[in-house]
């Protein structure tokens, strides 16, 4: 059993996310920050799983995939408020599209839902992947700054 790579990764992953969000003033661009970690945390760990970086494990895998689905609707709710901070990636196409926007999230969700079942060994979490990581590059490319 490998924990202490995966701790270290854990932990690299953690500060990294907090530097990030260092002077960041608005909480809740801080909270849609915190959320959107805990999501691409999950998602650096199934490309890490795929890539053979860590060892296969279908159930965490599956688990992981749980959590972006049961994590993606809180999107919607944090970018309900057009909230700003220097130091946010979000763009205001965000509110001036929200419908648009909250779609997008629906359909990272309906990804995730549809990929967890389905993971059983790398090839299977590939496409999970692809599906997943699709949805997630839909949102991004219109709705998320590139430059920073």
């Amino acid at each position: 059993m490998i924990k202490r790579p995966l701790a270290t990764a854990t932990f690299l992953l953690a500060a990294a996310a907090a530097f990030a969000h260092q002077g960041v003033q608005n909480e809740a661009v801080k909270a849609r920050m915190h959320s959107m970690t805990l999501l691409d945390k999950d998602l650096k760990m199934l490309i890490s799983m795929a890539k053979g970086e860590l060892p296969m494990d279908a159930p965490a895998a599956q688990e992981a995939t749980y959590r972006i689905e049961t994590g993606t609707p809180d999107i919607t709710v944090l970018f309900k408020a057009p909230e700003n901070d220097p130091k946010s990636e979000a763009l205001p196409a965000i509110w001036d599209e929200f419908d648009r926007f909250a779609a997008l999230t629906r359909d990272l969700e309906q990804a995730a839902a549809t990929a967890a079942p389905t993971i059983q060994d790398r090839p299977t979490l590939a496409q999970a992947i692809a599906n997943i990581g699709g949805a997630c590059r839909a949102c991004h490319k219109r709705y998320r700054e590139q430059s920073k």
